[in-house]
Parts: structure tokens; C-alpha cells; sequence
């Protein structure tokens, strides 16, 4: 894979983004995200992908030079739709992700972050969308994610002044879940995906599509489909395994099935 590298370990696939020097999201880019995304999907040995970026930067954003050659509203439009549909992918994704941000998540790269179910950051890593500060806006569900992380108020304030905010500050608003010192970053993410990738492919894939529920939906319906989900997952193997690996006081073996 030309801009990703992938290293699987203990059910932990490790992708890696490695296009220098500021890993812009251009197009090409995205498309072998979509790739990526299908293998580790097919992949029965992966149950947690942990995404992070080669040398400096989680990624700067998207590509500009590559906004120069598009030309109309409806070219941009196809655009965003194009990095919006693949970017819902990675938060409907039916393995958890875990992003592990440091040195700078900016623009695309900061939504890109926003998708993954769990985010970890340096404590001096810079986020932030500064779209507004080319005449621009968001267009990869930045306007939509991050009120929705960190309130209404702070997320116009980020996104008006195009300022960033450090991994510290991210992780007391709520848009990151823990910032740790940049150089044992990534032990921590590797740490937390291997505590979860120990976990039910099953169970884990029922609790995605559950907090999806809760986000949007009326309470009644996230409710409905939890009871059906609790009932699909009751009878599997997997559960009769965790059940009776906790009765007999000793660890699970899962097997997705």
C-alpha cells in the first residue's frame, strides 16, 4: 500500500499514514483508506485497528495544492461527500478504532480523528480546524463532529478563530480521551488496543452500532435496538464462553463466533 503501512500484533492492526512531510489527506490518500478499511474487515485475526502518523504529524490536513485543480462548487461537492462516506465508514467501522494523535491533527486530519472510537494525543500535539482562516469550512463532518464532542460554544470558538487547542486542553474537553507525554504516546495506545482487542469480535461489534444509536436517535429506539442486539449476542459462543470462563474464575478465549 503506497501511503499506509500495517503491522498486525496481538489482534492490533497498527496502520500507519506515511506520506511527507505533513501526511495531507489528498485524494489518492483516502481512496487507500478505503482499501485498508476493506482488508482489515476481512481480516478474522484483527479486532482493534490503532491509526496513528509517521514522523511529525498525525496529519496536517488536507491536501491544498490539490483544491487548486478542482474548479467548480459541484467538483468540491463531490469531494466532500467522497471524504465525508469514507470517513463515516471508519465511525460505523465494525472494529473499534483507537487514533493516536501526535504532533498535529488539523483540518481533514482532526476529522479524520473525530471518526475513530477512541482518541489519544500527545499532550503537546496541536487540533484544530483552521479552515476559516483560508475562506474555507470543514467539509469531512468537522461542522458536525465537533460540537458534538465539545459543546457548541467551544466548537464555534476553534473554528471561528482557527486556533488550536493542545492535547492537554483536548483531553479536559472531552475531544480526545487521555493525553499522555508525547514519547510514551504510543505505548499507551498500543497498551489500551491490546486491553480491548481481548474483548468479543461480537460483543464489540453489537456495542458500536449501539453508541451510533446514541447519538442521534430517539432514546426509544437506541432501547429497541439494544434488547434485540442483547439477544443476538446472548446466543452466541462467545458468550457462553465468557460466561463460563467467569464462573470458573479464569480469562476468555474468544472466537467471534
Amino acid at each position: 500500500m503506497g501511503f499506509f503501512t500495517v503491522q498486525i500484533e496481538e489482534k492490533v492492526a497498527t496502520i500507519t499514514l506515511n506520506r511527507p512531510p505533513a501526511n495531507a489527506l489528498a485524494a489518492q490518500v483516502l481512496k487507500e483508506l478505503s482499501v485498508v478499511l476493506d482488508e482489515m474487515e476481512a481480516n478474522e485475526d484483527v479486532r482493534v485497528l490503532l491509526m496513528k502518523g509517521e514522523g511529525k504529524f498525525f496529519s496536517a490536513g488536507a491536501d491544498i495544492k490539490e483544491f487548486t485543480e478542482i474548479e467548480t462548487a459541484q467538483d468540491f461537492q463531490e469531494l466532500a461527500q467522497r471524504g465525508q462516506q469514507i470517513f463515516d465508514r471508519v465511525e460505523n467501522f465494525s472494529k473499534p478504532v483507537i487514533a493516536a494523535i501526535h504532533g498535529a491533527a488539523l483540518g481533514g486530519g482532526l476529522e479524520l480523528a473525530m471518526c475513530c472510537h477512541i482518541r489519544l494525543a500527545g499532550e503537546n500535539a496541536k487540533l484544530g480546524l483552521p479552515e476559516l482562516q483560508l475562506g474555507l469550512v470543514p467539509g469531512f463532518a468537522g461542522t458536525q463532529r465537533l460540537p458534538r464532542l465539545v459543546g457548541m460554544p467551544k466548537a464555534a470558538e476553534m473554528m471561528f478563530t482557527s486556533e488550536p487547542i493542545s492535547g492537554r486542553q483536548a483531553a479536559e474537553l472531552g475531544l480526545v480521551n487521555h493525553a499522555y507525554p508525547e514519547e510514551s504516546l504510543f505505548d499507551e495506545a498500543n497498551k489500551l488496543a491490546k486491553k480491548i482487542a481481548v474483548k468479543s469480535p461480537i460483543s464489540l461489534k453489537a456495542a458500536i452500532e449501539l453508541l451510533q444509536y446514541a447519538k442521534g436517535s430517539l432514546f426509544e429506539k437506541g432501547v429497541e435496538k439494544e434488547a434485540t442486539l442483547f439477544g443476538e449476542v446472548f446466543v452466541s459462543e462467545d458468550a457462553k464462553e465468557g460466561i463460563n470462563a467467569f464462573l470458573e474464575k479464569r480469562k476468555p478465549d474468544f472466537k467471534g463466533r
